[in-house]
């Protein structure tokens, strides 16, 4: 999703339907309130996607956008939580973009969501698309984020796509939110927890007033993932909230968890001081 497989400066509208030649399954995330046709093969929607909209927010009137959406998980998920929200999912592959367009259509959503084969690095591209400079109130992204040097990287192209960064992906995919959201706007990330100095550094600058949500797969263990919230042209400073804790200690899923992933509640990201 970080590539740039299109010409620079191209742009295509999604139009709802199937991806040709993609074996795919439907699957119910949020307590069964969202259906999404994924690929059976490649990156699978998982905890991540839900976490990242439930640490979004918005309001009725504003205009999101999801950098590297996918199949739309979290863009949709962030419009079933927050009624009058408008979507737009950017994503680089013309396939998976597709099925992204096909979820906003049979889940009822595309009166507010739209999907967008465009590479989030190709400003060009995003314009053409009417996602102007300074035009946005929200973005998210879950970017690829595992280091192709220190992990192994998957044999299938679309999942290979999704989880692996290049050495500049995070700076430039950054650079591409701050381009896009007004004075104000609002960015909301997941990442590594082991990258959250990375993170972290490469926030300053545009963003200010950073908001980080750690994310544990047990009480008695380190934190896998980090949720942050930073806003563009904000002061400089951070702030650490309580973090989720995912399993307790029988590995069941804990209530808090439940409460976000199945429940549709949001992370208090979403509702800052």
């Amino acid at each position: 999703r970080g590539g740039s497989s299109k010409m620079p400066g191209s742009a295509t509208s999604c139009a709802p339907r199937s991806a040709d030649g993609v074996d795919t399954s439907d699957d119910a995330v949020l307590g069964g309130r969202l259906i999404l046709r994924q690929p059976l093969k490649g990156h699978r929607v998982g905890h991540d996607a839900i976490l990242l909209a439930a640490a979004t927010g918005g309001r009725d009137g504003e205009r999101a956008v999801e950098f590297g959406a996918g199949v739309g998980a979290a863009g949709l998920a962030l419009a079933q939580r927050v009624p009058g929200l408008l979507v737009t999912l950017v994503e680089i592959d013309p396939a998976l973009c597709a099925l992204a367009a096909d979820n906003a259509a049979r889940n009822g959503l595309s009166g507010r969501v739209r999907a967008v084969a465009a590479d989030v690095e190709d400003a060009v591209a995003l314009a053409a698309a009417g996602l102007a400079p300074a035009s946005i109130d929200r973005v998210l992204m879950n970017p690829p984020f595992n280091d192709p040097a220190r992990h192994n990287v998957s044999p299938d192209a679309r999942r290979r796509l999704a989880h692996v960064a290049g050495p500049d992906l995070l700076r430039e995919w950054l650079a591409g939110a701050a381009a896009l959201l007004k004075p104000g706007g609002v960015l909301t990330l997941i990442w590594r927890a082991d990258a959250r100095a990375e993170v972290l550094a490469t926030l300053t600058g545009d963003f200010g007033d950073v908001t980080v949500l750690p994310v544990y797969p047990r009480a008695d263990a380190p934190p896998i993932r980090i949720l942050v919230r930073a806003v563009k042209g904000a002061a400089a400073g951070r702030r650490d909230v309580t973090g989720l804790v995912l399993n307790d200690g029988s590995g069941r899923p804990a209530a808090a968890a439940e409460a976000v992933l199945r429940g549709g509640e949001t992370l208090s990201l979403a509702k800052p001081a």
